[in-house]
């Protein structure tokens, strides 16, 4: 049943098929030495020819990383060697890995809706409803989908043996953050050259978001630098008092001999246009449907240009955007400097000053906070009252940002939230890192990661992968190195990119500290593509499986509202909807991917 789906095989030594998949010959490199294999598949900067000499020294499944060694890009390294495979994607949750029991033996595969399809799984609802959380909480987010069907974590590799039993080992470890700021500049900036490196060496030509922010600007630099054409994108903002138009000139400016399309307000669709259409299918929901058909044109327009892949500035906040977590270790160690960072930050929510440094103090370990978040758990109340949001916007170094369920989900979601929290605690899981800076900043960075992945999804189907070299892996470790409280200076806006990018983009670039808004883009959206939105929760599949109250979120959508807040978990709803839908439609077929 899984050949019939694959267009490509790739075997073992043995004759007997090994790997299975639609793939795209340039993203995937496969060598053999003796009985040996070993597969990179993605974007990875290593041809056959040395991957094959690097095969021939690797003695067992324990040496494979050191075919990786040193090399650049984001991809899954899967190796055959004494009977027994290895699999792994990348640490950033960009490439993943999905497993399950297939006639008695592990499959893994990179996408989860694959192994659905071919062992028949069902969705689970319990997990469904976690998906509505406007705040992606660590553990709850990562439990699969699909009955049956696994994730396994992005920092293990998954070992199969011969007769077919699997299991898994770490193969990836936060760095101790022990770098100062100056010292971590160099690192990230190599780190983050040789990601860029790794798509521009083939020549031809690529594309790229050039927004103004800093992130998109300084990928737009580093991809100048390269052998391949350069082409960037530029998305006018609605909001005349958002700079990023002012910001993306100069830019442009510094780089003359790239191409740059400027998309002015009407030339491109609006956020929640088509939101009743069908987008291309991927393995699990993600709010980026809100963008799609703006996405799509965008694409479309690049491949018009020759663009083989497109960069986007992803990770960028995640990464170098500190959030006030950090402040929780630096109380530790320099308790002076964090109440002195503290009393310079806006009084989050109102709490006053010793509520926060109530905080600070606090020792709660992952799995009690996860069971206090259980209890604590709400459905937020009508809009006309309570602003749906509000408590992520409170200051709180604990171990992630959290928020109600929106005001349309039912009783019957929030006790399976509830309920997935307190078995998800009593199994006593380790957060990322002990550090919460740290261990907040890491799974940001692979929340932006799994976005990355759905995005790709989407993107390849219609013929422009895209890529966020931001979020590689050894861009993340170059990052992690580097001291938790020298990520966020008070009085300056991203310190480490900024000295990372210092010979590489202008200094005049490097100036900017302030972020776009879009509240523009959302309002205008809503405005022209409200009735459709009406539309997709007039017969909700949400609703069915008992998890909104359709009703509920028709009368937020008919309403007006002069704050946005309401509006923020309608994201997450909807990618929840569309995703049941076009599951629904398609009877849960698979569309690309590769299996091991």
């Amino acid at each position: 049943m899984i050949g019939s789906r694959a267009t490509t095989t790739v075997r073992h030594a043995s004759g007997r098929p090994w790997l299975l998949g639609r793939w795209s010959p340039d993203t995937v490199v496969v060598a053999s030495a003796g009985r040996s294999r070993a597969a990179v598949i993605g974007r990875g900067a290593i041809d056959q020819a040395e991957l094959t000499r690097r095969l021939g020294r690797v003695r067992g499944v324990d040496d494979v990383e050191r075919l990786v060694d040193g090399v650049a890009g984001s991809f899954h390294l899967v190796a055959s060697i004494g009977g027994r495979v290895r699999v792994r994607g990348s640490a950033s949750a960009v490439r993943q890995v999905f497993h399950t029991r297939l006639a008695g033996v592990t499959v893994a595969c990179s996408r989860a809706d694959v192994l659905a399809a071919v062992t028949g799984a069902g969705i689970d609802e319990r997990v469904m409803a976690a998906r509505l959380l406007p705040v992606p909480v660590y553990r709850l987010y990562e439990l699969p989908i699909w009955h049956g069907v696994h994730r396994l974590d992005p920092g293990d590799c998954l070992l199969i043996d011969g007769d077919g039993g699997a299991r898994s080992r770490c193969w990836w470890r936060v760095p101790e953050p022990v770098l100062s700021a100056e010292e971590g500049a160099a690192p990230v900036r190599e780190a983050l050259r040789a990601a860029v490196g790794s798509i521009t060496a083939a020549g031809g030509t690529v594309s790229a978001d050039l927004s103004g922010g800093l992130d998109s600007t300084s990928l737009c630099f580093l991809a100048a630098d390269g052998p391949a054409r350069l082409v960037t994108a530029h998305r006018v903002p609605m909001d005349a008092a958002n700079d990023d138009r002012g910001w993306a000139g100069k830019a442009a400016a510094a780089l003359p001999h790239a191409r740059h399309l400027v998309f002015e307000p009407g030339l491109l669709p609006l956020w929640f246009a088509e939101a009743n259409g069908s987008p291309p299918p991927t393995d699990e929901p993600h709010g980026w449907v809100r963008d799609w058909a703006l996405m799509r044109e965008v694409a479309e327009r690049m491949t018009g240009e020759g663009s083989r892949l497109h960069l986007i500035g992803g990770g960028g906040d995640e990464l170098f955007a500190a959030r006030p977590h950090y402040l929780h270790d630096l109380f530790r160690t320099r308790p002076w400097q964090a109440f002195t960072r503290l009393r310079a930050q806006p009084a989050g929510g109102g709490q006053p000053l010793w509520r926060r440094l109530a905080q600070l103090a606090d020792r709660t370990g992952f799995p009690a906070w996860l069971n206090r978040l259980a209890t604590d758990l709400t459905v937020d109340g009508p809009v006309t009252t309570v602003s749906p949001g509000r408590a992520a916007k409170v200051f709180s170094p604990g171990w992630g940002p959290t928020a109600p369920m929106p005001c349309w989900a039912t009783e019957h979601a929030l006790h399976a939230v509830r309920d997935l929290l307190r078995q998800l605690a009593a199994q006593r899981p380790e957060p990322l890192s002990p550090l919460r800076g740290q261990h907040t900043t890491l799974y940001n960075a692979r929340l932006g990661g799994d976005g990355l992945r759905q995005i790709d999804q989407a993107a390849t189907a219609i013929g422009l992968p895209h890529a966020a070299p931001i979020l590689d892996d050894a861009v993340i470790a170059a990052v992690l190195s580097i001291r938790t409280d020298q990520r966020s200076v008070p009085g300056r806006y991203k310190p480490v990119l900024t000295a990372a990018m210092r010979s590489v983009v202008p200094e005049s670039l490097l100036s900017r500290s302030t972020k776009g808004k879009y509240a523009a883009e959302w309002y205008a959206g809503m405005r022209r593509h409200g009735g459709e939105l009406l539309e997709v929760f007039g017969d909700s599949a949400l609703a069915r499986l008992g998890l909104i109250d359709a009703t509920v979120l028709r009368d937020v959508l008919s309403r007006t509202h002069p704050r946005l807040d309401p509006l923020y978990p309608l994201v997450q709803t909807l990618g929840c909807e569309i995703w049941l839908r076009a599951s629904d439609q398609a009877g849960r077929r698979p569309t690309t991917g590769h299996i091991a």
